[in-house]
């Protein structure tokens, strides 16, 4: 088995030869990744505009105390009329700036008495009018290729009449279960030995909550035929098969040899860490199919641990893992000489994550109710001993 920085480093170094992107609707396009950067093709605003209603002047005009309005110039419009010497021109948000004039005066600065304003307040040269380019310069690049589309992404990409952005296409996840034990959702239990099958469903939200599309196609007996034709179908269709169950060193254990015998070049098998330790990541072209355990926080931790970097990875995103800093509250005793992910409490308190291990049980790997609450992994590494009160870990946020 190999050490748990070593499968990241063999993760991070796959290279995709070819990215899958599409054109998207840009109101279809939330939550995708760019795949392109957006450049401004204008300046933004493209001339002098008003920030404010008021009445546009030239400043040196200011020390005569008293204008004569000579026109009105309402946002939209075209006014051909300039600002000369002793004149203004009612001016509101978002107009272009009359020819001849380079301040803009607020209304609450000055008092209007018939077709004249009298300043009260003056303002200093250039007040309230927006430069050329303030917002933005033709030529800018205002969103980089990689970036996850977001409101205000759209918005901007509005602003510059992009209708629909290139995007990269979110993986497709296909989900199966292996087990002759797994009863699916509402299918009735018709032995002891028989148990409800989880994994597949939370593997499904996890793939789905982190920009995934997920195939699910339930529960599948462990037998090595019907796992192969399963495995085999999954990958024509998807980008990335992901199974529980059968890559341990069981009798029934088919899956890991399944991988092998389709073709797929394996990237690792068995890692150090608890739990998961006999997970399996193999690839095919740019297909990959990743072998979790059949335990439920097992299989869980592993999606989150190799799974969720493969879905980044596939729409051209880092695949670290972004980890905080926790303060323990109450003693952590390590269990095992590797890298552990132990679910724990964070709560955050005055920008302190606070970490406890209130109501999580201690036992297999299978206790999948360790997951509820204000849940964190802590992250051990094999080299960590038992920490105290008060010590600082490392925490893997969900």
């Amino acid at each position: 088995m190999i050490h748990f920085d070593t499968s990241l480093e063999i993760l991070d170094a796959v290279e995709i030869s070819a990215f899958k992107t599409k054109k998207c609707y840009l109101m279809e396009a939330g939550g995708a990744i760019l795949a392109e950067d957006i450049i401004t093709d204008h300046n933004s605003p493209a001339f002098p505009t008003s920030a404010m209603d008021g009445y546009a002047i030239r400043h040196e005009d200011i020390t005569l105390g008293r204008l004569r309005i000579s026109s009105i110039n309402p946002a939209g419009s075209d006014i051909q009329e300039s600002v000369v010497a002793g004149c203004c021109i009612k001016t509101f948000t978002g107009s272009l700036m009359p020819v001849g004039s380079d301040t803009l005066i607020p209304i609450e600065n000055v008092r209007v008495e018939g077709e004249e304003i009298v300043i009260v307040e003056p303002v200093p040269e250039g007040f309230s009018v927006r430069a050329i380019g303030e917002n933005y310069a033709k030529g800018e690049c205002l969103i980089t290729k990689g970036t996850k589309i977001d409101f205000p992404q759209i918005g901007v990409m509005a602003s510059l009449n992009i209708v629909s952005p290139l995007v990269y296409v979110k993986p497709t996840v296909a989900v199966l279960s292996t087990g002759s034990e797994l009863l699916e959702l509402g299918e009735t239990q018709q032995r002891d030995a028989q148990i409800r099958s989880s994994n597949n469903y939370i593997l499904e939200s996890i793939v789905t909550k982190h920009g995934g599309e997920a195939m699910q196609l339930g529960c599948i007996h462990d037998d090595k035929a019907t796992i192969t034709q399963a495995v085999r179908d999954a990958m024509a269709k998807s980008d990335i098969v992901v199974t529980t169950g059968g890559v341990s060193v069981g009798d029934f254990d088919f899956v890991k040899d399944v991988i092998r015998e389709l073709g797929c070049e394996v990237l690792f098998k068995g890692v150090r860490i608890k739990p998961g330790q006999h997970i399996m990541v193999a690839r095919k072209g740019d297909k990959f199919v990743v072998g979790l355990p059949g335990f439920a926080y097992s299989s869980t931790v592993t999606a989150l641990l190799y799974v969720v970097p493969l879905i980044k990875k596939l729409q051209a995103q880092p695949t670290t893992l972004t980890t905080v800093k926790g303060v323990l509250q109450e003693p952590f005793v390590k269990r095992a000489k590797k890298a552990e992910f132990t679910a724990c409490n964070a709560h955050l308190e005055e920008g302190v994550y606070r970490v406890d291990f209130q109501g999580k049980k201690v036992g297999s790997s299978a206790i999948l109710t360790n997951m509820l609450g204000e849940v964190a992994l802590l992250m051990t590494t094999e080299s960590d001993t038992s920490k105290s009160v008060g010590e600082s870990v490392d925490l893997l946020l969900l």
